[in-house]
């Protein structure tokens, strides 16, 4: 072989052994480069991308545990409430069977107290079911008002006792629609315990219990929906809750997640009558002041200084040009009240009382409210653009009633309201302030602060706020005619009342008759 064909298969070899090596460099640079590309994906995998938390589920099982745990605890203290009361079967129309009204039936009615058939008019028994809950091992037991109110019976049962106990009326607050009953029984009874309900926060699990529709040791869910819900009460702020409520749940217990009572169940929002998601309860915190008063003197005593003020919030500019930056600006002030004695006038705007400060109406109410009655206070004021001091005893609220219809004080009950009435209604003289703020002309007749429910009042149509400027015929100028007039009046007399009634700023004059039962 030549030296040209030597050199010639030289550079062959070579170029084969130089491909050789540089494909086993590149399937060794893909294997090491899976490797570190797996690694890398493992590595990610195994290390967070973010400093965000994980999320952590609850076990629905241990969330069931705790409502299981509650209501064994707080159940055996819950009680369903029965009640009876006499009702009238009156009605002030009669209809025929084609359903139109029959004056003939209300003719015999009137004077002969016999219906088209000759059947008599006659009273029924009405029973209603409520809830409560005990608060004492006594037997002392809280509810609302609603439920025991115009009772003539009251008979509590408990969980796994089918004996009904007769129960006491202690006292009640219509305010706050609150009562407290007691039961004996000879032994200590299993009882509850109040929370505190300034500690709650929307979002917050809640439990009802109670007797819906009657069906006795009923619990449901929820939720605080809203707190400090305002339903047009000057004393009632109340927590919202999606916990079912139903008819019949009224005055049993909202329970937090540690067993505590923190609402009193009262009240729904609904169209039906029945459960739709928005349920009220009254603060635990309220209802515990409320029962300590009344089982310690039967009712429920509320200062007042006998001022009025507009129930909307005050604006800047108004206060502004009263020379305040905040407060509450004075509207009227109640004749010999606390407020006229410690010189307090229309116009002034409080600030504070003893060094409490005041920004609202409802700060107002519930400072006076809450200060014991016959103490006496600092107010400091506004007038003029000047601030000034001055003292003030602090009256009852049963006693120094606050006469301006609408305002958060509302109408009080007065020294002239016990009337014996036989009508269901409180009333009071009217005032030349009562006139202004009423949109009515003169002094003359008495003005009615309240209205019994399912009172004569009531069926006759008597409101709130309505002037009484006649009794069958006969004059009214203030309280004492009222109380000689209904003197010659018994059942079955016929009564017909000749009113005054502002609506939507216009007066109109109204006569409202029908026969006391």
């Amino acid at each position: 072989m030549s030296s040209w064909s030597r050199f010639v298969q030289t550079i062959k070899e070579r170029k084969a052994v130089s491909t050789l090596a540089v494909l086993f460099t590149l399937t060794v640079g893909i294997l090491i480069g899976t490797l570190i590309s797996r690694g890398v994906r493992a590595a990610r995998q195994q290390s967070p991308v973010s400093d965000a938390q994980q999320v952590e589920l609850p076990s629905p099982v241990q969330l069931s545990s705790i409502f299981n745990k509650i209501s064994k605890e707080v159940a055996p203290a819950v009680v369903n409430i029965n009640t009876e009361s006499t009702v009238q079967s009156r009605s002030r129309f009669r209809r025929n069977p084609q359903g139109e009204q029959d004056p003939f039936g209300d003719f015999f009615r009137r004077f002969f107290d016999f219906g088209p058939q000759g059947e008599p008019e006659r009273e029924f028994r009405q029973r209603s079911l409520g809830s409560g809950v005990i608060i004492d091992p006594k037997g002392y037991i809280l509810t609302n008002n609603h439920v025991v109110s115009r009772a003539d019976k009251i008979q509590v049962k408990m969980l796994g006792d089918k004996q009904l106990y007769d129960a006491k009326l202690i006292g009640s607050d219509s305010e706050t629609d609150l009562a407290v009953i007691k039961i004996e029984v000879g032994h200590p009874l299993p009882h509850a315990k109040l929370g505190n309900s300034e500690g709650l926060s929307v979002g917050d699990w809640v439990l009802a219990v109670g007797s819906p529709f009657g069906l006795e040791e009923t619990v449901t869910a929820g939720i605080i929906s809203a707190k400090g819900r305002d339903l047009g009460s000057s004393f009632q702020r109340f927590i919202q809750t999606d916990a079912a409520i139903n008819p019949g749940n009224s005055g049993g217990p909202l329970v937090n997640m540690a067993g505590e009572v923190i609402g009193i169940n009262t009240a729904i929002a609904t169209g039906t009558g029945s459960y739709a998601g928005v349920g009220f309860a009254l603060p635990s915190n309220l209802a515990a002041s409320v029962y300590n008063q009344i089982v310690r003197s039967g009712k429920v005593t509320r200062g007042s200084i006998g001022v009025t003020f507009q129930a909307t919030e005050q604006s800047p500019v108004l206060l502004r040009s009263f020379g305040a930056s905040h407060g509450v600006v004075i509207t009227g002030i109640q004749p010999d009240g606390p407020a006229e004695k410690a010189g307090l006038k229309q116009g002034d705007v409080i600030l504070s009382i003893d060094g409490e400060q005041i920004n609202d109406g409802d700060g107002l109410i519930a400072k006076v409210a809450g200060t014991p009655v016959g103490e006496s206070v600092t107010i400091r004021f506004v007038r003029n653009r000047e601030e000034q001091e001055t003292e003030l005893v602090i009256g009852d609220r049963s006693k120094v009633f606050a006469d301006i219809l609408g305002t958060e004080e509302g109408y009080g009950p007065s020294e002239q309201e016990d009337t014996e009435a036989k009508f269901g209604i409180s009333i009071q003289n009217v005032t030349p302030e009562i006139a202004s703020q009423l949109g009515i002309d003169g002094t003359r007749g008495v003005v009615v602060t309240a209205v019994d429910r399912d009172s004569f009042a009531d069926e006759v149509g008597l409101r709130r706020g309505d002037v009484i400027l006649e009794i069958n015929q006969q004059r009214v100028d203030g309280v004492n005619d009222v109380v000689r007039i209904q003197r010659d009046l018994h059942s079955g007399s016929d009564v017909v009342f000749l009113i005054q009634r502002n609506r939507r700023g216009q007066t109109m004059t109204l006569y409202l008759a029908d026969t006391l039962p």
